[in-house]
């Protein structure tokens, strides 16, 4: 599919777009351009493909995403390398995640050759928005709404995708070298038969009230239980979790429906694996975690996402109290699996898996 190519008539200028790569925080400035993919079912599928100035969107208030949530995205960054180029990390798993997710939300697939191709288009327009400070990367953001103005409860015939892009930092606001997270009794991320393993926005409104709970209470992020028992871990408002053992084993909670399937947890039990230790996909209750860390045979535990990578959790709090992980700092393990994440994901690692694609 061809795209049209529209001139933006007043970019960011050069200094004012120096001051934000030196601190750009995260999710806070855009780049100046966004690429827009329409599809119709009358007219056979996506039809229309375009970048241009990044705008707002004019939508009819009986659009089908404002009433009934058909609305997915994915979470991806490009890195600067010494050479100019920039490097993806595994932009084809999130292309085939993204029509997972429209798959499960009732949506038209996008070619993943199409998904693959609007992230070039626009790296090439902004490619000048990778910031070069410590853990800085362009955060590329493509989602998919269902335009349709209808009211009924049907699947939408109209959707837009939309890829817009922004230079960040790190993720969390501390620069604690562990997280503090909460256990949240009274609220579920996602129950069997959900939606949980998509990519979508409601998945993430459902964790804001207890996110704002875990704030409240000087945490920095939640960690949800499993809606039926309420005493298996699933994930973080956001990542996924690793346990790390004294006797040289992992525990990562499986992939039952209700737990995203993460990239980076899909790498990291990759390389885990290298390093010869024995990953078990296995259920972990909040009890056995509070009683294996008391008892020291908990050594560590990961968090890891697109957006922090791989960061340890040092305390974990709740409505019984408190504990801490290993010294509740962070964990060796950990810094060693995010060093080599890191270095593959920036080219200075050997890639053995032909994770990353340069550009």
């Amino acid at each position: 599919m061809e795209f049209t190519h529209t001139p933006h008539p007043s970019p960011v200028d050069t200094d004012t777009r120096a001051q934000i790569l030196a601190e750009p925080g995260f999710g806070k400035h855009f780049t100046d351009h966004m690429v827009v993919i329409d599809y119709d079912a009358e007219k056979g599928g996506w039809y229309q493909a375009s970048i241009g100035p990044r705008e707002p969107i004019s939508l009819d208030p009986a659009a089908s995403v404002l009433h009934y949530a058909q609305e997915i995205f994915e979470g991806m960054k490009a890195y600067k390398q010494d050479d100019d180029s920039l490097l993806l990390f595994r932009p084809e798993a999130n292309a085939a995640r993204f029509n997972t997710s429209a798959r499960r939300m009732a949506m038209p697939e996008l070619p993943e050759a199409l998904f693959l191709e609007s992230i070039r288009q626009l790296i090439a327009q902004d490619r000048d928005w990778v910031p070069e400070i410590e853990g800085g990367a362009l955060y590329l953001r493509p989602f998919m709404f269902a335009s349709e103005a209808f009211l009924g409860v049907r699947p939408a015939t109209q959707y837009k995708y939309i890829l817009i892009a922004c230079p960040v930092g790190g993720y969390f606001k501390s620069d604690a070298p562990a997280v503090k997270i909460w256990v949240s009794r009274d609220y579920a991320r996602a129950a069997p038969g959900g939606t949980g393993a998509a990519k979508t926005g409601g998945n993430y409104a459902a964790s804001l009230v207890p996110q704002a709970e875990a704030i409240e209470r000087g945490c920095d992020q939640v960690v949800f239980l499993d809606a039926v028992e309420h005493k298996w871990i699933e994930e973080l408002g956001g990542m996924n979790l690793f346990f790390v053992f004294d006797d040289g084993s992992v525990v990562t909670p499986p992939l039952t429906g209700t737990i995203l399937p993460g990239i980076t947890r899909d790498s990291l039990i990759q390389l885990i694996r290298e390093e010869g230790l024995q990953l078990r996909e296995e259920p972990y209750s909040i009890d056995q975690w509070r009683a294996d860390a008391t008892m020291g045979r908990l050594t560590e535990t990961m968090a890891c996402g697109t957006a922090a990578v791989v960061t340890s959790v040092g305390t974990v709090a709740g409505p019984e109290g408190e504990f801490s992980i290993g010294a509740g700092g962070p964990g060796q393990l950990t810094s060693k699996l995010r060093e080599r994440l890191v270095g593959i994901q920036k080219g200075a690692a050997n890639d053995t898996y032909g994770w990353v694609t340069k550009l």
